[in-house]
């Protein structure tokens, strides 16, 4: 049953985006000038793809597509969001560790003497946003985090006298905790949002006398908070991005109008000038008033679209100062200027049975260690193979255990490394499930795009193009299907500046351009930043492989002789065959639990409040 307060023309229409089309309103139909089925164009009345705004009825009338449902039907066939009931009636909530609160917490007088003396902070304010100090000690403040039901979704803590000398960090968070934004509960309807990156500068907001002010919980850095306040900030009309204006630009900013700007959504932004020389909402308060801190909302200007930039505002493109992510094998490193370069479809190629997918895998590790979140697709490998080979990767020889049966060895891990390595990365790895079957596939491309935006995944390993385009329902001939899926992965790598690794088999070798021999449409090769090619090659070792550049868009900078590279077959390691000490070199999985005590499970019910 869906919910009965759905908006179907605003969901139909955020669904349009995602699906990277436009509509038109007709009567009561909302006509896609794009069907997500078979990919046809519209082409006048007698081809389109409409649903009907008041019921949420859909059909296609092209003849060989046909394709009809509902809003229920699209929910199961592309995973369209119908709002939080359907997702929780689907899905059991995660148990992060929460707390009832009964009423309102009363700030305490350090806080209000940190917050007012010395911040500018009113002590109405402190009190609407209930700051309080730790029971035990009153040098530490307390920020709680209230979700939309009233519960201490997260906490953050932040000394008032931050010494570095003595004290570990100047701010931290309480651990197992739902990552959401702060001010949420002190929020009073849904026109305009004002997002800024610490708490101080959102309380600084509301002195202002803006009751709208949310900051986000850990930086500039971290959107974890996307997925669990998605449905909740899509409510509002305007969203008004106040970051920290550090280098000639905004934190924040990107990040944002990137996954929620839209027609339903205009994305503000302060201007430059009206920071003043200041870094933040705080301290323009401190230096010149709250007038100061209207004036720079009164005049703020919204955002241009994604499609549209003033060319005065590119910024100069110096290839070797890209984002890159490291390979591991020096040689190819420097011949990349530091690795894989994000904003890319990228494409590491080879013969059958050769390695490319434990290279894969390895791409994947470097990532994780990195910080990034991951998304694969491995359509020859059943996900919990993958899970093993990278896992393996991840612990290393030296926590690899050997076990001989028969006239072979197998390699497996404790059960408490793999609970340590699932706990490391399970906010940051996710994987396409090949084993559910439905009755419309959902499509690929769609999946990538949603957890590229939602999701934060900037590097997408997609193992292989062939596999691949079976699940992207695009209406055309092989050869074409392999262009348009290849065309849109690029755009999507450019568009949400994220590093898509596109694995593609080999044909037969021509003898000429080694580029030519990637199996398909020579349109790939062509869209592709980086060649990756990995196998066996030339006069070297049968346990031996090469890895080579044979593009390099970026800067021209080739390796066509190639990095000779060994593998260990207990850790399923790939390194440069004179790094005898790969295999067996920590990942920071292991050094994080070292250092930080390892990682728990998080209980179900509520816990008593820490403060």
């Amino acid at each position: 049953m869906l919910p009965l307060n759905i908006d179907i023309k605003a969901v139909c229409q955020d669904f349009a985006r995602m699906q990277g089309t436009t509509t038109k309103t007709r009567g009561d139909e909302l006509i896609f000038m794009k069907c997500p089925y078979c990919g046809s164009s519209y082409k006048g009345d007698k081809e389109k793809f409409a649903i009907n705004i008041r019921t949420g009825a859909f059909n296609c009338l092209r003849a060989k597509c046909g394709a009809r449902g509902n809003l229920w039907t699209l929910h199961k066939d592309f995973g369209l969001d119908l709002g939080t009931d359907v997702t929780e009636y689907e899905r059991p909530k995660y148990s992060w560790k929460r707390f009832k609160v009964s009423k309102p917490f009363e700030p305490t007088t350090p806080a209000i003497e940190y917050l007012h003396g010395k911040r500018g902070i009113s002590e109405e304010v402190i009190k609407r946003f209930e700051i309080v100090t730790k029971k035990d000690d009153d040098n530490i403040l307390v920020f709680p985090f209230y979700d939309e039901d009233g519960n201490v979704a997260f906490i953050k803590y932040r000394a008032i006298n931050f010494d570095p000398k003595k004290d570990k960090n100047k701010e931290w968070a309480e651990s197992g905790m739902k990552s959401i934004l702060f001010g949420i509960k002190q929020c009073t309807d849904f026109n305009c949002l004002i997002i800024t990156e610490g708490q101080i500068d959102s309380l600084s907001v509301a002195t202002a006398g803006f009751n709208n002010c949310c900051s986000v919980p850990t930086g500039k850095n971290g959107m974890r908070w996307v997925p669990h306040n998605w449905d909740w900030i899509k409510k509002f009309k305007e969203i008004l991005v106040f970051g920290d204006y550090e280098n000639d630009s905004m934190t924040l900013l990107p990040e944002i109008t990137s996954r929620f700007m839209s027609t339903d959504t205009v994305i503000l932004a302060v201007r430059p000038e009206d920071y003043r020389g200041c870094k933040d909402a705080n301290e323009l308060l401190l230096k010149y008033g709250a007038d100061a801190i209207r004036n720079a909302i009164k005049n703020a200007q919204p955002q241009m679209m994604e499609q549209v930039v003033r060319l005065q505002e590119v910024v100069y493109q110096d290839g070797d100062a890209d984002e890159k992510l490291p390979t591991g094998i020096i040689e190819i490193d420097r011949t990349l200027t530091g690795g894989l370069p994000f904003g890319y479809m990228n494409i590491l190629t080879g013969k059958r049975g050769e390695g490319k997918s434990t290279e894969g895998s390895m791409l994947i590790r470097s990532a994780l260690e990195n910080g990034y979140n991951c998304f694969i697709y491995s359509g020859e490998m059943k996900k919990g193979d993958v899970r093993k080979w990278l896992d393996l990767q991840i612990a290393g020889r030296n926590r690899v255990i050997t076990e001989n049966i028969g006239d072979y060895e197998i390699y497996k891990l404790s059960p408490q490394n793999i609970e340590t390595i699932g706990e490391w990365y399970k906010d940051q790895a996710y994987i396409y499930d090949t084993s559910v079957v439905v009755e419309t596939q959902k499509n690929l491309l769609d999946i990538i795009e949603t957890y590229i935006k939602q999701f934060g995944c900037r590097f997408v390993l997609v193992d292989n193009l062939m596999t691949a385009i079976d699940l992207t329902d695009i209406g055309a001939e092989k050869f074409e299907r392999q262009e348009l899926v290849c065309k849109r992965l690029a755009r999507m790598a450019q568009k949400y500046n994220a590093l898509i690794l596109l694995v593609a088999h080999k044909k037969k070798g021509t003898g000429m351009d080694e580029n030519d021999d990637v199996l398909g449409s020579s349109e790939i090769t062509n869209l592709a930043g980086v060649i990756m090619s990995y196998g066996r090659d030339g006069e070297i070792e049968d346990s031996e492989r090469l890895l080579k550049i044979t593009k390099n868009r970026l800067t021209g900078r080739c390796n066509f002789d190639g990095v000779v590279c060994g593998y260990d077959d207990a850790s399923k390691r790939i390194f440069a065959a004179d790094d005898t000490e790969a295999p067996y070199r920590d990942s920071k999985c292991f050094i994080q639990k070292d250092t930080e005590g390892g990682f728990i499970n998080l209980p179900e019910d509520y816990e008593e409040v820490p403060f």
